[in-house]
């Protein structure tokens, strides 16, 4: 009877994590989305807190767990700014990554006599695929935290790289297949640590521009990891819930793969065209800055503005800055729109997080294929902290970014340009966007110079 009692409490955990992705897929429902399946996750906690109960084991260890992850889940939630939520998405998908790995190493020491090929199977792609998610996420997080380690990188030639990457695979299958005839944690252990080595030399060579891809490809990942952890220990909940985001993840990064016009393949092994880069001084001869004062009069008489939001204004957390302006301006009856890159930022859907935390009105986000044909006929657009995805040199062929989808922001009758300084993004290349004759530089922090034009249309 409590065997039934927990498979019919799995069932709504599971529900519940359907329902709550269904639900993320709308910015008006993506919190109560979120809010389904953190219950769904409650309530398969609860199923294990039963089980061990039931099974008359000690809790302490449960307890333990219990008690150190919602502190971590708390400190996190409460510390970590919406401007390193990707590093944290990183984080938590190589948390994930490392649970699933020993997860199923430890379940390997309870195997007695002939082991279950099958299971030995799902061991074996656990451990594959939780290393290589594990050591992959930290790379990636410690790129865009830009921490020391994650620019190391094994000084070989892509030819030579990608050789290195199939003998690691190789030895990942030979001790799988070991691992399936004797079922020897010495397999398993080679399995993890050439994983691990795996996960290092696919990732550590992507640049940051590729991050968004890269992180929804390891958020898959770490579902596929949880999954076959699920069939080694069992657990029905963490099948489901693993595959849902296996798919999920995959699915979104097929998304962020057509919005970048790359192939995925070319992503994971970095092969970008380095291209003919142009000497930054050249491009810059004609920059031409402006002042707040300046920008305030001809918004004044504007009757379409379009914000492009960037990295620059999660850095200055800039939103809410952007969303008085904003209101300013409409009710001098202009037209406000945000045109919004699928990879603007560092994560999928980054600068939609953020103009949602400022109530910016869900109709005012643009996508990419919707506002393009009109920009010729915005009267000025405000780029704030963006670079790489309003760079017209990927419509040239022979550039590194060549191909590309960008906002075609240069065809505005006025681009404002707010940014720090005249440093390239992850592209690391000049734009020639802040060099045309229709555009002006606003240097300074994002938030500030948006402070300063609300301020001086007020006066």
């Amino acid at each position: 009877m409590q065997d039934v009692l927990h498979d019919v409490l799995y069932l709504v955990a599971s529900i519940l994590f359907i329902l709550g992705i269904k639900s993320m897929t709308h910015p008006r429902t993506a919190v109560r989305g979120n809010m389904l399946g953190a219950s769904g996750m409650l309530v398969a906690t609860i199923v294990v807190y039963m089980a061990v109960m039931n099974r008359g084991e000690s809790l302490a260890s449960v307890n333990i767990g219990l008690i150190v992850g919602a502190v971590a889940g708390l400190v996190l939630a409460v510390k970590i700014e919406m401007t390193a939520m990707p590093q944290l998405v990183a984080f938590f998908n190589g948390m994930g990554g490392l649970a699933s790995l020993l997860v199923a190493g430890v379940n390997l020491g309870f195997v007695e006599g002939t082991p279950d090929h099958a299971e030995m199977i799902a061991t074996a792609v656990s451990g594959l695929i939780g290393s290589v998610t594990f050591l992959g996420s930290m790379i990636a997080m410690g790129k865009l935290w830009e921490l020391g380690f994650s620019k190391w990188e094994l000084p070989l030639p892509v030819s030579f790289r990608h050789l290195l990457n199939a003998v690691l695979i190789l030895i990942c299958l030979f001790c799988g297949y070991r691992l399936t005839g004797d079922a020897g944690v010495e397999w398993y252990l080679g399995i993890s640590i050439t994983g691990c080595l795996l996960g290092f030399t696919l990732t550590s060579p992507i640049g940051g521009a590729d991050m968004p891809v890269v992180i929804a490809l390891l958020n898959s990942y770490s579902g596929l990891a949880a999954s076959a952890t699920g069939f080694v220990i069992g657990n029905n909940v963490l099948i489901v819930s693993g595959s849902l985001v296996g798919a999920s993840g995959i699915i979104l990064t097929s998304i962020m793969c057509k919005a970048m016009n790359r192939s995925l393949l070319n992503v994971l092994f970095g092969a970008v065209t380095k291209g003919e880069i142009a000497d930054a001084d050249e491009v810059y001869a004609t920059v031409k800055s402006t002042s707040a004062e300046e920008v305030a009069m001809m918004l004044e008489t504007a009757q379409r503005v379009v914000v492009v939001p960037g990295y620059g204004m999660a850095v200055a957390q800039a939103q809410r800055a952007v969303r008085d302006l904003a209101t300013i301006l409409e009710a001098n009856d202009t037209e406000v729109e945000y045109a919004i890159h699928p990879v603007a930022g560092r994560m999928p859907g980054h600068m939609n997080v953020l103009l949602a935390e400022a109530d910016v009105p869900y109709e005012q986000l643009k996508e990419l294929s919707t506002i393009n044909p009109t920009f010729d006929e915005v009267d000025i657009s405000i780029v704030l902290g963006a670079n790489d995805v309003v760079n017209p040199t990927a419509r040239e062929e022979g550039s590194p970014i060549y191909g590309m989808p960008i906002l075609d922001v240069d065809k505005s009758r006025v681009v404002i340009v707010i940014k720090r300084s005249l440093s390239p993004g992850y592209a690391g290349i000049p734009n020639p966007l802040f060099a045309q004759d229709n555009t002006l530089m606003l240097f300074g922090d994002g938030k500030d110079c948006i402070t300063s034009i609300t301020t001086a249309i007020n006066t």
